[in-house]
């Protein structure tokens, strides 16, 4: 039985004089010191210099941020037609995480190629914290009562054995809705079991990164599909259902093209070459 008790939860964390920090601006830098501290234990072992991802996430983070936002917006101009100030408001919510990683990906190849370090070391090193990160970033949509799905009934999130305080924030507008962030936030933190698992088994160098593509956009997918809140493209598609179809066709292209090109015969685990200095000897 629905009942008008339900009161959305508080997105203000806490205020210092006139600085406001919201929950979703909160949640989701916590997501990203989580992934840098993952990442940054596994670069050590790798071998790769040790500011090598302290420098990355310096220029990556700020400019996924702003990737994120610019594709929600370009995809939602509707809602900002009017006030295009509101959309530098992102603690109201609207990061798009295809538009952050497609900026993020750009970022690291530029930054690979500066440091003459390989992307692919950095990609496979830094997948499992990517999809970390998205873990918990989703609860910064649970606050803000966004990427919901469908109307469901309480007896149904009840069946789920969540905690009351999730089901009474899933009441939005007189209804209760599919926890879609939940689902995704469970599927994504299998995805990091999954690629710490294959991290073990020594893949090729890159197919954990392209895993990570893979596993992600096939749950993103379908769960996007359960959600009523989603970008449209010419209200014809889910753009991020579209985005992650393309995203699995591609990965697994990349992952047959690199096998057939050599592109990938060195593997996760695999020691750097050592540099051999040659000794001139006297005459």
């Amino acid at each position: 039985m629905i009942t008008a008790t339900a009161q959305p939860l508080n997105p203000i964390a806490f205020e210092l004089g006139p600085l406001t920090v919201h929950w979703y601006g909160l949640i989701i830098g916590i997501g990203a010191v989580l992934g840098y501290l993952l990442a940054q234990s596994e670069a050590k072992k790798r071998g790769l210099p040790e500011d090598t991802l302290a420098d990355l996430l310096l220029f990556a983070l700020p400019l996924a941020i702003l990737g994120a936002r610019l594709y929600y917006v370009i995809f939602s101009w509707e809602n900002y037609a009017d006030q295009p100030v509101r959309a530098l408001y992102i603690w109201e919510g609207g990061l798009a995480i295809h538009g952050g990683l497609i900026a993020s990906a750009i970022t690291a190849i530029v930054f690979a190629r500066k440091k003459g370090l390989s992307f692919w070391k950095i990609a496979d090193i830094t997948a499992p914290s990517i999809l970390l990160g998205q873990a918990v970033g989703r609860w910064g949509n649970f606050i803000n009562q966004e990427a919901y799905g469908g109307e469901v009934s309480r007896g149904f999130l009840e069946s789920l054995f969540l905690p009351e305080f999730i089901i009474e924030q899933m009441f939005i507008n007189g209804a209760y809705h599919h926890p879609t962030f939940l689902y995704e936030s469970l599927w994504n933190l299998a995805g990091v079991a999954l690629l710490l698992y294959l991290r073990k088994v020594n893949m090729r160098q890159g197919e954990l990164f392209i895993t990570y593509m893979i596993w992600y956009s096939f749950g993103r997918f379908f769960i996007e599909g359960l959600r009523t809140d989603s970008l449209m493209l010419f209200d014809v598609i889910q753009v991020a259902q579209l985005i992650s179809l393309v995203a699995i066709a591609g990965g697994i292209a990349l992952l047959v093209y690199r096998r057939k090109t050599g592109m990938s015969n060195r593997r996760y685990l695999d020691a750097e070459p050592q540099k051999t200095t040659v000794k001139k000897s006297k005459s």
